[in-house]
């Protein structure tokens, strides 16, 4: 039977994915950078970000990852294709992060898949503690790495730095491919030294966590007093540490930053599966982004590179973080649209149905 609180789940996480990435579509490695003298509302939604956003949503997918792996080790006929799906899912990744945009996500989930496998018959105790593991190493190397020539120096629209990195993206085409490219190499350094060991960490927590039950009943009650806690001790750790301050809270900022995505990721799975109950006839429009999340996140880069890349270029030059909310909203809503009129009409996305045809 389809685990409808996963469809939803995925659903949201794909659609919460894009309120972060939309700021990196204009420059890629200084993503949302403010005007010289940014409203008000830029520090309510920065604030709003840290809570409930940054990070939580590329969490949740992780978890929902590593839970898929185990319910495709349940079918034979699926378990024997998984090391195939995931090397389709990297060629795409790579395609997507090289040609398109290079903060794909997809090249690191399936990289982080194959760790994955190697202990997903463990019993779930032991994937917990490795998931931790995997997650505390990752964490600990990023804090070491933050310290090698941190750059803090306040950054606004009217910078040098800016400017000149906005003309290299936009001055032609073949400068942001290039540009492109370089991000993506430089994001392919940082896997196997950081970005692997953090979403594989996820991945196993998700695979544990699968197999005691929390994507249909939820947490427990002993879960959810260790996670509640956690989710708001951490949140208020990344909101008190204020990158700019210093090298050391430079440094601390993305670990606090990563478990507190991961226990607000848990609370929001919780909330979710106490709320659909796994009704098929609950918050369908969410099912049905679900079921085609591949196929959205591809259309998210397409969408947001006409608009910020070709279309409406000068927007990276003008835009606030409420014009970004507000885009990213829009596009959401168009989304669900197109998502309800498809599958009226095939059964699987059209991305998902290639990556299926690939790996068969």
């Amino acid at each position: 039977m389809r685990n409808i609180n996963m469809d939803v789940l995925r659903g949201i996480a794909v659609l919460g994915l894009m309120f972060m990435n939309a700021y990196f579509f204009g420059v890629f490695e200084y993503g949302y950078v403010p005007s010289p003298q940014p409203p008000l509302s830029d520090n309510i939604i920065h604030t709003a970000d840290l809570i409930f956003i940054d990070g939580r949503f590329r969490t949740l997918f992780c978890l929902l990852f590593g839970a898929g792996l185990v319910i495709q080790r349940q079918h034979p006929q699926l378990r024997d294709k998984q090391y195939n799906r995931l090397k389709i899912l990297a060629f795409i990744g790579l395609a997507h992060g090289l040609l398109l945009w290079a903060g794909d996500i997809l090249l690191i989930y399936a990289c982080a898949g194959w760790l994955t496998l190697k202990f997903i018959d463990q019993p779930y105790n032991q994937q917990l503690k490795q998931g931790i593991g995997f997650l505390a190493l990752g964490a600990v190397i990023s804090f070491l790495l933050a310290f090698i020539e941190p750059d803090m120096s306040p950054l606004t629209r009217e910078s040098d730095t800016f400017v000149e990195a906005y003309q290299d993206w936009h001055s032609s085409f073949f400068s942001g491919f290039m540009s492109n490219i370089l991000m993506f190499v430089v994001m392919l350094i940082a896997l196997p030294l950081i970005t692997l060991w953090m979403a594989a960490g996820i991945m196993l927590i998700g695979v544990a966590l699968y197999k005691q039950g929390i994507f249909v009943n939820g947490l427990t009650t002993k879960q959810l007093n260790f996670i509640l806690p956690a989710a708001v001790g951490f949140t208020l750790l990344r909101l008190i540490v204020e990158p700019s301050t210093s090298v050391l809270t430079y440094a601390l900022a993305e670990p606090f930053n990563w478990f507190a995505a991961l226990s607000t990721a848990l609370l929001y799975i919780h909330l979710i599966v106490k709320l659909v109950g796994n009704n098929k006839n609950k918050f369908t429009a969410l099912q049905n982004a679900g079921r085609m999340s591949l196929t959205l996140y591809l259309m998210q880069t397409v969408i947001f590179l006409l608009c910020f890349r070709i279309v409406f270029p000068s927007w990276v030059l003008t835009f606030n973080r409420i014009d970004y909310w507000l885009l990213s909203v829009f596009i959401a809503l168009l989304q669900l649209s197109f998502c309800a009129l498809y599958l009226r009409l095939f059964k699987y996305g059209p991305c998902e149905y290639v990556w299926r045809k690939l790996s068969s």
